[in-house]
């Protein structure tokens, strides 16, 4: 029961120190991990999904968004929105990175701007609209 607990509590705690991944569980309970450095993207640019296709999204210096197909070709996006990979839609609005689950009904600010991009590398962007990425080496 010790046991449990300890991994419970560690398991809650590290997120707060930075971006944890478990590696593996032992039968006997043992939680392997190791802290995923965020790396600043120089391009700004990140991958996405659009109607099943990969796709990719920048923003411009007025934090404005753009998607394209190729990597050449931008197209501005309308409503600003794209999807992460849980289909949540996120958007840039009031100085703060929001998202909804239902649409555009109701929308919360996204805890800490991280979102998890379609080959489960993690996104997030810093107060000056910076983009940084966290992945599985």
């Amino acid at each position: 029961m010790k046991k449990m607990f300890l991994i419970a509590s560690v398991a809650f705690l590290m997120p707060a120190t930075g971006f944890v991944v478990t590696l593996a569980a032992s039968p006997a309970g043992h939680i392997i991990t190791y802290d995923v450095p965020w790396m600043k993207v120089k391009t700004g640019i990140w991958e996405g999904k659009k109607e099943d296709k990969t796709c990719w999204y920048k923003l411009d210096k007025n934090a404005k968004l753009w998607w394209s197909a190729d990597g050449k070709k931008w197209t501005m996006v309308d409503d600003g929105m794209w999807p992460d990979k849980d289909g949540k839609w996120l958007k840039i609005g009031e100085g703060k990175l929001w998202w909804t689950a239902d649409d555009g009904k109701n929308f919360s600010e996204v805890p800490e701007w991280k979102w998890e991009g379609p080959k489960g590398e993690w996104y997030k962007f810093d107060a000056k609209w910076t983009l940084w990425i966290s992945k599985k080496m």
